[in-house]
């Protein structure tokens, strides 16, 4: 079978080629943000017109174009959406058995504020998972923990997404990191340092800037010390465990940490003027009728014990699959990979995205039905239906009902990574890439934005350090930058790109029930994650020319 290789200037003139690649991209965002299209149909617009550039623009072998979409359904569909239908089957158990209130209700007094809320759920509790689970995981739990909160749909959404962002480069054990070192020969610890000397800076703003964009700099006046103890907690960890041993534990230790210290400081210290929420899910003074401070007799211990179980049945066995050795053994017992027909070893990059003699690309689909996250989350709804006393039928019919619910989701969360799949195989990402790699002494700046782009076009940080990590090395290695630097800047650019992916805020619109409402949340996140990337992007720029940031590089 003839290898293709791919074409990244097709029309021999830099800017209408970028242009052009751009069009996909830009048509799926205008038409969920502006024309509020539904984000499946959104989805396949944007897929079909990278099928037309892929084709017709690109020179891409049809047959291999067509696979290339099958293959991003298909990972779509699994692991992904494999993670988001069992997270939901296990929400909907608790809300079904009615221990969700109760887990509610339990929260609110720990946290009686709206605000404290926040940084304990979203920022704190989000980056522990993010450090199991990730690809959506965090993002689905804790919306849906929000929402019952009582905060509004949109604030749901879009907080929790803001949130995920400084523990993304170590989530799910260190995977991005990791699998920057086999596409680019970068040493992961290297890297997990040089990323532990940029985030943690963010880690210690992130609380702050989700206070302030849910309750105004008014709002952040009584609960400062809030976000400072949830913002310290998580960095200082997140900076010790990244340099000094790897980056395999950093978010589940300083997520637990930023845990332990919020709910500590609450033994200790409450606002001085407390803020719930109204039913409308608008903030209000405590005592005026919010339903984020009840005022019901507190439950017995063992309800609140039930109510927690099914969340500590998730931690656990998150925590147990994605330990290396446990998914080795369950690979072992049964795990397929199958090469995809008519795109495995079809593909190959070229200078300068990839070096001279670079193998052709690899398209395997692996079905590691056993180890996946997804499949984790599946053991631990169903321990938790038979711990609350639910029989195998009412589970069935529970999962049937979820499914349902998740339906279109799914279908868009296969659409869109088909389509970002597409743009990967076909070349276009990397027509948009080497724009920004074109920058000359402001590349540090725009190779940081580049990282943000990546994981915007595909949902995933470790997929864009895929994507863009040799072309950082290379370029980098070109302009006399520390290709450390550029790999780690990738990395901590991109998760700053996750609260926009496509995936990431239909996850967020399933998880609070507000599906077709992609656009608001849209809207609501893009500045929010532009205004950070720009600020990593100078901290880079700081890092690879400016003293005394230049003596934070890795050496």
């Amino acid at each position: 079978m003839t290898v293709w290789a791919q074409n990244y200037d097709p029309f021999h003139h830099q800017l209408l080629s970028t242009l052009v690649a751009a069009v996909p991209v830009v048509v799926l965002l205008g038409a969920i943000a502006v024309f509020h299209l539904r984000s499946h149909i959104a989805a396949l617009l944007g897929l079909t017109l990278a099928l037309g550039l892929a084709i017709w623009v690109c020179g891409m072998p049809a047959d291999a174009a067509a696979a290339t979409a099958l293959y991003g359904a298909a990972f779509g569909l699994f692991p992904i959406g494999w993670i988001i239908l069992n997270v939901m089957f296990l929400y909907q158990l608790t809300v079904e058995r009615g221990l969700f209130a109760i887990l509610r209700d339990s929260l609110a007094r720990v946290a009686p504020d709206a605000r404290v809320q926040l940084i304990l759920i979203a920022f704190a509790f989000g980056a522990f998972l993010e450090g199991m689970a990730g690809f959506g995981a965090p993002v689905a739990i804790t919306a849906a923990i929000l929402i019952q909160l009582g905060f509004k749909p949109l604030h749901a959404s879009g907080l929790a997404l803001i949130a995920n962002t400084a523990p993304v480069a170590f989530g799910s054990l260190g995977i991005p990191i990791t699998t920057l070192e086999q596409v680019t020969g970068l040493d992961a610890r290297q890297v997990s340092a040089m990323v532990g000397r940029q985030l943690p800076l963010f880690s210690l703003l992130i609380p702050f800037w989700l206070v302030v964009t849910f309750s105004g700099w008014r709002g952040l006046r009584d609960v400062w010390p809030a976000a400072l103890t949830a913002g310290l907690a998580f960095a200082v960890p997140q900076f010790l465990v990244s340099n000094l041993h790897g980056p395999w534990l950093v978010d589940i230790v300083a997520g637990g940490c930023a845990i332990a210290a919020t709910v500590a400081l609450l033994r200790v210290w409450r606002p001085r003027n407390p803020m719930i929420l109204r039913e409308d899910g608008e903030l209000c003074p405590a005592g005026i009728g919010g339903r984020s401070g009840p005022a019901d007799p507190a439950p017995p211990r063992g309800e609140v014990v039930r109510a927690w179980m099914p969340w500590a049945f998730l931690t656990v066995l998150i925590l147990a699959w994605g330990l290396p050795q446990t998914k080795s053994a369950l690979d072992g017992i049964h795990a397929p990979k199958f090469p995809v027909p008519n795109l495995h070893l079809r593909v190959q990059r070229i200078p300068p995205v990839a070096p001279d003699g670079a193998a052709p690309e690899t398209a395997e689909f692996k079905l590691n039905y056993l180890s996946a996250t997804g499949t984790g989350i599946l053991a631990a709804a169903l321990l938790a239906g038979f711990a609350m006393g639910c029989t195998p039928g009412a589970m069935l019919r529970t999962y049937g009902r979820t499914l349902w619910r998740v339906r279109w989701s799914l279908w868009t969360i296969m659409a869109m990574l088909a389509l970002g799949n597409v743009t990967k195989f076909s070349g276009t990402d990397a027509t948009l890439g080497l724009a920004l790699a074109r920058t000359g002494w402001l590349y540090p700046f725009f190779g940081t934005m580049l990282g943000w782009l990546g994981v915007a076009l595909t949902g995933s940080d470790t997929a864009s350090n895929v994507l863009f990590g040799g072309l950082q090395k290379i370029t980098s290695e070109q302009l006399g930058v520390s290709p450390v630097l550029m790999g780690a800047a990738n990395s901590s650019g991109g998760v700053m790109g996750k609260m926009v992916d496509a995936q990431s805020i239909v996850v967020a619109s399933t998880a609070t029930n507000w599906y077709g409402h992609e656009g608001a949340i849209l809207r609501f996140v893009f500045w929010h994650s532009l205004a950070l990337a720009a600020l990593m992007g100078c901290l880079v720029y700081g890092q690879a020319y400016v003293p005394p940031f230049n003596w934070m590089v890795v050496r």
